[in-house]
């Protein structure tokens, strides 16, 4: 089994702070983003039920991305998902940055989110 590092560990410590204080209803379902070093994903999760309401990932087709990893891809993301969430009757949501710093591409989905129409 490999190991976690150091870095993801210090990660998932955060992560699992933040989430001790949000958490998602079916009426102000959670935003959750990962990111990687080549792709990010960003998911719509009611935790009551423990449903995913919608998921965007610039590695699906239809956003047309030739490189998941940068801020382009970011905002495309968070223009689908937003969309994706909207469709679904969603349009307020809390918003969990998932351990990383809301910088660069985090910030960028997140943006991109509350331009296309989302609140948070």
């Amino acid at each position: 089994m490999i190991e976690p590092t150091p870095k993801n560990v210090r990660r998932r410590k955060r992560q699992q702070r933040a989430r001790r204080r949000l958490a998602g209803t079916p009426q102000r379902p959670r935003l959750c983003v990962f990111r990687s070093l080549k792709q990010i994903y960003a998911q719509v999760i009611d935790d009551e039920s423990g449903r995913t309401l919608a998921a965007a990932g610039s590695h699906e087709k239809q956003l047309g991305l030739a490189n998941g990893g940068n801020l382009a891809a970011a905002q495309a993301v968070g223009k689908a998902i937003a969309g994706k969430a909207q469709q679904q009757g969603v349009a307020t949501v809390v918003f969990d940055r998932g351990g990383y710093p809301y910088h660069g591409r985090v910030k960028a989905l997140a943006e991109a989110a509350r331009e296309a129409g989302l609140k948070f």
